[in-house]
């Protein structure tokens, strides 16, 4: 499994999060405290998207080495002032590539967006939901991953207009019914809006006084910090985090 987090709030550096706190994305991609079975280092790839100010697109950074090794992005992370980032390191399931395309965030217009599991039966499960895509889409993907198919299949709900929170559970839903057990913490943002799903794997919530940080693991011992119930979503704005059920029924919730 992967490792990602995602902050939504007033301006600040995303190297704290990654490079600087006690249990850093950095600490967590050599030695994670919750990988759940799948493996045990995030070594195959690191990527971290940010929107240089509002309204402006997200810049993106993605290597396919391991966070650890490269020299450039800590002092990257340290210039930048954000009020909207995803970060996030690499556990390549096997058979699927290591390629700096594999990792997240993924990016398309204004949104970045983050998988952090695995889907079972991969890629035999998903040959029904993939089959509604356009054939030109599905010969572009940007990696054959599952990650980057579930990207494929969220941008097209957003495309289509869809809410977001409800795009997202919506796609969790569908996968989870074709693909039982499949893991699917997503993360997904448009720098004014955040949204994150629970499934089968860990997630995190922290809310400071400033901004909120979703992440597979507390990146500090603060007591802040808050785990996300499993078969959850959440839904961060600037009027506060929501955190709602998320069941294999079409959810009510607003």
């Amino acid at each position: 499994m992967c490792r990602h987090l995602a902050y939504l709030g007033a301006p600040v550096s995303p190297a704290e999060l990654m490079f600087a706190a006690p249990h850093a994305l950095l600490v967590q991609s050599y030695a994670p405290l919750d990988m759940r079975g799948g493996g045990s280092v995030n070594a195959d790839g690191f990527g971290l998207g940010w929107y240089p100010e509002p309204g402006a697109p997200p810049q993106r950074y993605r290597r396919r080495e391991p966070l650890w090794t490269d020299q450039t992005l800590p002092a990257l992370a340290a210039s930048v002032r954000t009020r909207a980032f995803v970060a996030a390191v690499r556990n390549g399931t096997t058979g699927m590539p290591v390629t700096e395309a594999a990792a997240a965030p993924f990016l398309e217009d204004r949104w970045l967006f983050s998988h952090n599991g695995v889907v079972r039966g991969w890629p035999g499960s998903m040959r029904g939901l993939a089959g509604r895509l356009d054939v030109t889409e599905l010969f572009t993907l940007e990696a054959p991953t599952d990650s980057a198919l579930l990207w494929a299949l969220l941008r097209a709900r957003l495309r289509a207009g869809e809410e977001p929170l409800e795009a997202a559970t919506a796609l969790v839903r569908e996968v989870e019914a074709v693909a039982p057990g499949s893991r699917l913490n997503l993360l997904l943002t448009d720098g004014e809006l955040l949204v994150g799903t629970a499934w089968t794997h860990a997630l995190s919530v922290r809310r400071t006084e400033t901004g909120v940080v979703l992440a597979s693991e507390p990146c500090d011992p603060d007591p802040a910090w808050t785990a996300v119930p499993d078969h959850h979503a959440v839904r961060v704005t600037a009027a506060g985090v929501d955190i709602l059920p998320l069941t294999l029924e079409r959810s009510t919730a607003g």
